[in-house]
């Protein structure tokens, strides 16, 4: 399925708020609501649409701080860490990455003492470092930016 203009508009739509119905879709780019459920179906059967979900604001649910902690592991500790980086509730997403670092972490936390135990945490598998996030600049929308082919 080629992704057309209409597609990326239903993606930058559903992206701006997942609970739109096909008809207000319909309404805001100019197609039927059946033409509309038909694209939406067809972009979830080719995985370009994999979920719907809702956003938490970690801040209203007590975690006032966002960071991103690269970990570099000792020799023999990154599986290990592997294992164990799925139990640390203060992670969101885990990357693995290239450079001098093994691992990405964006985590959330309740303050900085609460970053201080998650550190002694991580010290036990390699050498930790910490970026605490103070704004977000750019908002996670791929679709509204122009992706190369």
């Amino acid at each position: 399925m080629k992704t057309d203009k209409l597609n990326w508009d239903i993606l930058k739509l559903l992206q701006q708020n997942a609970r739109y119905t096909n008809a207000e879709i319909g309404r805001k780019i100019g197609l039927s609501s059946p033409a509309v459920a038909e694209r939406i179906k067809k972009l979830e059967d080719l995985g370009v649409i994999n979920g719907y979900r809702a956003e938490v604001s970690h801040i209203e649910t007590g975690y006032q701080l966002k960071a991103f902690v690269s970990l570099r592991a000792f020799m023999g500790k990154l599986k290990p860490f592997l294992e164990k980086v799925v139990e640390f509730k203060e992670v969101l997403n885990c990357y693995r990455i290239t450079g001098n670092e093994n691992l990405l972490m964006e985590v959330v936390l309740s303050d900085q003492f609460h970053l201080e135990e998650f550190i002694d945490k991580l010290i036990t598998y390699g050498e930790v470092r910490t970026h605490i996030v103070l704004s977000n600049v750019v908002e996670n929308n791929p679709i509204g930016r122009k992706l190369p082919r």
